[in-house]
């Protein structure tokens, strides 16, 4: 793959505006706009505060379909689907949803307040990717739509959205389901954005016809987002995603710093 500078991009992006007005531009957000992964910041956090009674019974259920032992107490059960998930035996999507409604039992509002405090405590401003926010800060001088696209859990998603200067209308994230009562239950809304998960929620967004000038992401799993984009670019890419290089024609590397 060939490195390629921040000016290079952004020139490759205006010169798809001025063909086609009124595209976008997307990122996957952990590894990509930032270091490290903020939906393990969030569970981390959680399984620390405490996991309520109300996840129990998914928890178990999930624990048991993969091996994992299903006893104990829910916070006891998430803590092994972690390790085992951690240790690469159980399904990284899988385990994308258990860590959005692992917060059953919880409103709206105190899940907020919770994300607002993690990003907080885990210094997300520290860990921005300097090469990525240029170009999201480019896109906004430019009033070119910016996506944020990510398997993360929603409310966190929306908290690192507002510090890396995306709308939080333009944040897609997995999304936990809500009861009558506004309280959290043990589901997500499907499919979340997580390999050609994003490519769907990007395109109930965009429609079937609105420009993506460029997509960027670090792994395997922003591969069809990546090939969605006239200009697929990758940032600090993983090893999983050079090895599906191929799948991703003129596939790019943005230049570190």
């Amino acid at each position: 793959m060939r490195t390629v500078s921040v000016n290079e991009v952004v020139v490759a992006i205006d010169e798809a505006r001025a063909r086609d007005p009124g595209g976008a531009i997307a990122f996957d957000g952990d590894g990509t706009l930032w270091a490290g992964d903020i939906g393990e910041d969030f569970f981390d956090a959680l399984l620390e505060r405490g996991v309520h009674d109300a996840a129990r019974e998914a928890l178990a259920r999930e624990a048991a379909a993969e091996g994992v032992d299903p006893s104990g107490s829910p916070r006891e059960i998430a803590h092994r689907i972690y390790r085992a998930y951690l240790a690469g035996t159980f399904p990284e999507e899988r385990v994308c949803e258990i860590m959005t409604w692992a917060a059953a039992g919880w409103s709206r509002a105190e899940l907020d307040r919770f994300s607002e405090e993690v990003i907080v405590a885990i210094g997300l401003r520290g860990r921005l990717h300097g090469e990525a926010i240029r170009i999201v800060e480019h896109a906004r001088r430019a009033g070119i739509d910016v996506f944020l696209v990510s398997a993360s859990p929603r409310s966190i998603v929306e908290q690192a959205a507002r510090i890396v200067g995306v709308d939080v209308a333009n944040a897609m994230a997995a999304r936990e389901a809500y009861n009558a009562e506004g309280i959290v239950v043990a589901a997500v809304e499907r499919p979340i954005p997580y390999g050609p998960g994003k490519v769907v929620h990007l395109r109930e967004r965009l429609g079937a016809e609105r420009v993506l000038y460029a997509a960027f992401g670090d792994n395997a799993f922003d591969v069809a987002m990546l090939r969605e984009a006239r200009h697929p670019v990758a940032i600090r890419p993983k090893a999983r995603l050079v090895e599906r290089a191929a799948e991703v024609p003129d596939l790019v590397v943005l230049e570190q710093g």
